[in-house]
């Protein structure tokens, strides 16, 4: 091998939050790649160059990262949350099938972090207690109606629905649109957990209903999960509330 490319997640903030496995590897690196927020968040040691970019050039900076390791680098690319979630490890992959010949004698390895359903989940209770999925609303990779489909798919299954990138300046109608196709599949009871920023100073984790999605604001620090129809709320007799979804369902 001339060089190792170790694909980092960092987690959604919190030191506290990242592996041992990740922290390790970002010690050890001789170059530590990213977007620039991720990257922002790390404390450059003695020999270490940082390199940050803009968000959109996921596989611009996968393709880099190939090329430093190539040479003979120790190459760290990090993501927030799981890289292999919506992030960096994808990219990676894709820019080894455009050019195979990228990774030749370069040892790539992920090291998992821990995602912001994940991180939102155990704020809020246990929501991913039993099925769940993941769908990202952007429409940058994949077109809306390919969102559509899956949205309603997911309703129809009754599965937890974790939405990542749920909104942005670009596009803030989107959120609306997906509460809107999800109220035509689930009842408007149906729980709606709003997780802004876990882990960090300016955390809010909010619960309401499907009825009452569209007037909360959400943004791309935003995770947003949908319960299914079994997802409930628990209250303890001093008043602390929780969200969680059963392991196993009520007969119907």
């Amino acid at each position: 091998m001339t060089g190792t490319l170790t694909i980092v997640g960092l987690g959604p903030g919190p030191e506290g939050w990242v592996t041992p496995a990740a922290t390790e590897a970002v010690d050890h690196a001789d170059m530590i790649l990213g977007y620039a927020p991720y990257v922002n968040r790390l404390t450059p040691k003695a020999g270490q160059v940082f390199e940050a970019t803009d968000n959109r050039e996921e596989l611009a900076r996968a393709e880099r990262a190939l090329h430093l390791a190539g040479s003979g680098r120790r190459v760290a690319l990090v993501s927030g949350g799981d890289p292999g979630v919506f992030a960096m490890a994808a990219a990676v992959y894709e820019a080894v099938e455009k050019n195979p010949a990228s990774a030749e004698k370069i040892d790539i390895r992920v090291e998992p972090g821990v995602t912001a359903m994940l991180a939102a989940a155990a704020r809020i209770g246990a929501p991913l207690g039993h099925d769940f999925c993941a769908i990202s609303l952007s429409d940058n990779l994949k077109s809306w109606a390919t969102i559509e489909k899956r949205l309603r798919l997911a309703a129809e299954a009754d599965f937890v629905i974790a939405l990542y990138n749920p909104a942005s300046k670009a596009r803030p109608q989107q959120i609306k649109q997906a509460f809107d196709l999800l109220a035509g599949v689930l009842p408007a009871e149906t729980i709606v957990v709003f997780a802004r920023a876990v882990g960090r100073a300016d955390e809010e984790v909010d619960v309401t209903t499907l009825a009452h999605a569209t007037e909360m604001p959400c943004d791309m620090r935003t995770l947003v999960m949908v319960g299914s129809r079994e997802t409930r709320k628990v209250v303890a007799a001093d008043g602390r509330a929780w969200v969680y979804t059963p392991r196993s369902e009520r007969e119907r």
